[in-house]
């Protein structure tokens, strides 16, 4: 009964507040307190991890027919989705137990959580009173996970036919799953694409902030700006700064013929033109890339670099305190990660800097991109 309940309380809030394919935010003023130290850190990410194990756990009750029918697709693979299923657990109770050790200093959202089994029991029984302090972020909050949550089985569900972030195809790929609690990496897709590109006011920043990131470029784009510019300009761009390639153009590199020489040749002019920035890694335009890669990429000696922090700004849907709002929200379910921005929209320069102000704080830190994926 108390499944069958969470289920509908799960399935309306969705159906209440969104279409199909609505990507998921949330309004961050809802939760009562700053995130001015690790220990409130701490508090908000149990707040999270509870609420999106509440979503998940009701969401377990969707067989193949009603997912298929929730998710808008005639096909769906039941093997991928509990597969991530299965993944999200698992993040989830090492989530928690990060989390749950500053409860000697702030109770809040402290439940006896011990194991999977504990976890789980705690995520079906999870409600906040209406005399709650916390009570005015709790509905955002679950149509947030709920939303969120169909973002990712939509995408399982399309797995391997539609490659994406959501799995790896081997070793040879790389996301956050093995960062530290608490430790987040800055990327950026599309810098140094025709204008607008913001790749200089962000590596600029970030310089002045003594941090740095990965710039994923295409070749044909760092070509273009050769002819243009001399390389000392486009060295000074990225200085401090690592690049990485998304292939010669923008295109899936799933079913492209010639994807081994996209990768080759940008891989190729990058490691030339920027020997102490390039970095030898490959993100997929889009995620889509083939999964019988393992070999060229290991000859050419590249990883496949994934993500797990989505900003959904890439499309210029949301504007940049949503996507901040919602990369935020993500840092506090998952503890860690990668975090993919898009450079050419406009939107990443309000929430590259509204995220780093707000986590100031909190405890949390920024990986060295020349340390990342080592």
């Amino acid at each position: 009964m108390r499944i069958a309940l969470l289920l509908s309380a799960w399935l309306l809030s969705a159906a209440a507040f969104a279409a199909p394919n609505d990507i998921a935010t949330i309004d961050r003023s809802t939760w009562p307190e700053k995130l001015d130290t690790p220990t409130l850190f701490d508090v908000a990410s149990r707040a999270e991890i509870l609420m999106f194990a509440s979503v998940l756990r009701a969401s377990e009750a969707l067989d193949e027919p009603m997912l298929k029918q929730h998710l808008g697709l005639r096909v769906v693979n039941m093997d991928a989705i509990n597969g991530l299923r299965q993944r999200m657990w698992q993040q989830l109770l090492a989530s928690y137990n990060f989390a749950q050790q500053s409860c000697d200093q702030d109770a809040s959202f402290c439940f006896l959580v011990e194991d999977m089994a504990t976890l789980r029991e705690q995520a079906e029984k999870f409600r906040l009173s209406d005399e709650s302090f916390y009570i005015k972020w709790a509905e955002p909050s679950r149509v947030f996970h709920s939303l969120y949550l169909d973002e990712q089985l939509r995408k399982a569900a399309l797995w391997p036919t539609t490659s994406s972030e959501i799995d790896r195809f081997g070793d040879f790929e790389r996301n956050g799953d093995g960062m530290h609690d608490r430790l987040f990496l800055l990327t950026f897709d599309s810098a140094a694409n025709a204008q607008p590109d913001n790749t200089p006011w962000l590596a600029d920043y970030l310089r002045k902030a003594n941090m740095s990131g990965t710039f994923f470029v295409l070749g044909k784009d760092i070509q273009a700006r050769l002819s243009d510019a001399p390389v000392a300009s486009l060295q000074a761009t990225y200085s401090q700064q690592c690049v990485g390639v998304q292939g010669w153009e923008y295109r899936s590199h799933s079913h492209w013929q010639d994807w081994q020489d996209s990768v080759r040749r940008s891989a190729d002019l990058v490691k030339n033109k920027l020997p102490e920035n390039f970095v030898p890694l490959f993100r997929p335009p889009q995620g889509q890339r083939r999964s019988d890669g393992a070999s060229f990429f290991n000859s050419q000696g590249l990883q496949v670099a994934l993500w797990d922090i989505d900003p959904q700004d890439g499309a210029g849907k949301l504007r940049g305190e949503q996507s901040a709002q919602r990369t935020l929200t993500l840092m506090l379910l998952w503890r860690h990660g990668v975090i993919n921005f898009n450079s050419k929209q406009d939107a990443v320069k309000v929430a590259m800097p509204w995220l780093i102000t707000q986590t100031a704080q909190s405890g949390i830190g920024w990986e060295d991109c020349q340390e990342a994926f080592r």
